[in-house]
């Protein structure tokens, strides 16, 4: 049988900085049967350009600004993977990420989803007083969110897109629809991604917008509710 195709999805705004990083770390995967998709979510910066300069190893996607759910989805249709990852413009994959959960789909053909663990890093240009803003990071430690996940094509679909009307929580909001339609998943000790953190993580940026993961939370719940 020949290998399945993997789809990576990075989408990035104003990502100069570190967008290099994320792309070297996709190409740099021990599996080599995949496709890299840059979504440029409007970016006014060398976004698009960095991407480009890959040539053909990287498919460049260029939109209107519509935030990281829009990015996201926006490759899907043009993605050809039997398999999707998604990956953020200022984090990176271990070398092994998609060799090793593609293993668990071997070892489990019944699986939907795979996670993984996840490792931070202070980033390494930040200078000391940012690096005091910034909490002590975490290690190895098991996170069942699309920042990590390799899924099947189908089964994303089946959940669907990831929602556009929220700002955060929107990995948070895929998991729980996931999970209420009953996909098969596994968290195995994999180390699936390196996130990085700085003073522009999403999280900090998007502080105004917490509440909304209670909205998630009600959300999901309402639903279930709903279907009792």
């Amino acid at each position: 049988m020949s290998a399945p195709l993997i789809t990576v999805v990075i989408g990035a705004y104003n990502a100069e900085r570190y967008l290099g990083e994320a792309i070297e770390s996709v190409l740099a995967q021990t599996y080599r049967n995949l496709e890299l998709i840059v979504v440029d979510d409007g970016s006014t910066d060398r976004t698009g350009e960095i991407a480009a300069s890959y040539g053909d190893p990287v498919r460049c996607i260029r939109q209107e600004n519509g935030g990281m759910a829009a990015s996201r989805n926006r490759a899907i249709p043009e993605a050809r993977g039997d398999y999707l990852a998604f990956l953020d413009a200022d984090d990176r994959f271990p070398p092994e990420k998609l060799e090793q959960q593609l293993a668990a789909f071997e070892a489990d053909a019944e699986l939907d989803v795979v996670y993984g663990h996840v490792t931070e890093f202070l980033s390494p240009d930040l200078d000391e007083d940012a690096r005091a803003l910034l909490r002590a990071p975490e290690h190895d430690v098991p996170w069942p969110t699309p920042n990590l996940m390799l899924v099947k094509r189908e089964s994303f679909l089946r959940v669907g897109l990831f929602s556009t009307d929220l700002k955060v929580g929107i990995g948070v909001d895929w998991h729980a629809r996931a999970n209420e339609l009953g996909l098969r998943s596994a968290t195995p000790p994999i180390l699936a991604l390196e996130r990085r953190l700085h003073a522009e993580n999403n999280g900090i940026r998007r502080r105004e917008s917490k509440p909304q993961y209670l909205h998630v939370l009600k959300a999901a719940l309402d639903r279930r509710r709903a279907e009792a």
